[in-house]
């Protein structure tokens, strides 16, 4: 039995390398187009209001309600399971296998706060082999900023992750302080567990949000409503609106009129993770790059080195390094240590006088409060998750 299992275990292995081997071949090729439905005239994607429609035009007539289409099911099936790709929408030919991806699980020491020291700065280092074909090429590989996983070019195109534009993105920004996300940092529902994933499927049932769709501004508000509703049990408020439409805009910073459905999905995510889990058990989530990180951001706002910052030194990191890792930001420090002015979409950037005496009189506050270390971390935790995904959406718009 020990020799059959050594000859399976080698020609896996054998198996593995060649297709490394074809992957490298392929990684400096123009792959071709994905081959998408909207070859057969339109797109698959739609916005939910479209798709609405599209199923009441189906639907056929009588009193019996039809069974679930196959491609709504499927739909559900990507969303439960945590793939985001679609499976129709690239050639699966000469590919990898995508990997099964595990959701993980709450142990019974998350509430506890983890130990994460100042002082002790910690060393940070990446796999020495592809993530995929397990196969060591030194400089070609390109690493995740906030995982230690690395990961060929070549490898990811086979896997399907890797299409037209998002190839460049990689190369140019895999190597540099802004940085890129992978497949697995990059999607946030992937932080849920079982329990929480089935929460947020039982709550987008309910509110009639079908996955895979963009939501316009309409929908997001009446999404926005009716979980407000089932949560307070009242209606939202103007301000709770108002609230929702800026982050409306957050996840829509094209000015597409739409919010893409994987940016919506992390932003869901993220919500639920602030609302179901304690600060503690977020803390935990953290990655070694991303509290080092972290650590850089304080150090430089902790100028005089008492090991305080002022709070509103602390909510300004929201609105700049934690918000998003843009690629026009230099580096962690200088984005921290000359913040600017806030984004235009918050209110607290609004032309009247009345509105800036009230934010210079809350900044003068803040700034008599003080936040230590690890209350710089609990304050932020949510912002520093949020910041995972290569898009340039902000999933988790800071408040004024």
């Amino acid at each position: 039995m020990g020799v059959l299992m050594s000859r399976r275990q080698t020609v896996e292995k054998v198996q593995k390398v060649s297709l490394a081997v074809s992957a490298f071949k392929d990684g400096l090729r123009e792959q071709p187009a994905a081959r998408r439905r909207a070859e057969a005239g339109g797109t698959r994607r739609g916005t939910l209001e479209q798709t609405v429609q599209e199923g009441e035009e189906e639907a056929p007539a009588g009193p019996s309600q039809p069974e679930e289409g196959s491609a709504s099911k499927a739909a559900w099936e990507r969303l439960r399971d945590g793939r985001g790709v679609e499976p129709e929408e690239f050639d699966r030919a000469n590919r990898f296998t995508p990997p099964a991806f595990i959701r993980p699980q709450r142990e019974l020491h998350d509430d506890e706060p983890p130990d994460i020291s100042l002082e002790q700065r910690e060393q940070i280092l990446n796999d020495e082999m592809c993530e995929i074909c397990e196969v060591w090429t030194a400089e070609s590989l390109f690493p995740c900023r906030v995982c230690s996983r690395v990961y060929h070019d070549g490898c990811l195109r086979r896997m399907g992750y890797l299409q037209n534009d998002s190839a460049v993105e990689v190369t140019e920004t895999a190597h540099t302080e802004t940085g890129w996300s992978c497949y697995y940092c990059d999607n946030l529902n992937l932080l849920l567990t079982e329990e929480e994933m089935y929460s947020l499927m039982e709550t987008l049932r309910q509110c009639k949000i079908i996955p895979d769709t963009c939501l316009t501004l309409d929908d997001f508000l009446h999404y926005k409503h009716l979980v407000h509703k089932q949560q307070f049990e009242q209606p939202m408020g103007e301000a709770q609106e108002e609230a929702a439409t800026l982050q409306f805009s957050a996840l829509d910073p094209d000015k597409k009129g739409h919010v893409e459905w994987p940016d919506f999905l992390s932003h869901e995510s993220i919500q639920l993770l602030q609302k179901l889990r304690p600060q503690n058990s977020l803390l935990r989530l953290l990655t070694a790059k991303e509290r080092e990180r972290a650590r850089a951001a304080f150090l430089a706002l902790d100028q005089d080195g008492d090991g305080f910052i002022g709070e509103g030194e602390c909510h300004k990191a929201r609105h700049s390094w934690f918000r998003k890792h843009q690629k026009e930001t230099p580096s962690c420090n200088v984005s921290i240590s000359h913040v600017g002015p806030m984004s235009e979409s918050s209110p607290a950037s609004s032309g009247s006088a009345k509105s800036q005496e009230k934010t210079l009189l809350a900044a003068e506050q803040e700034d008599a409060r003080r936040v230590d270390w690890p209350g710089f971390l609990r304050d932020n935790v949510a912002y520093i998750l949020a910041a995972r995904p290569n898009s340039a959406a902000v999933h988790l718009q800071p408040p004024a």
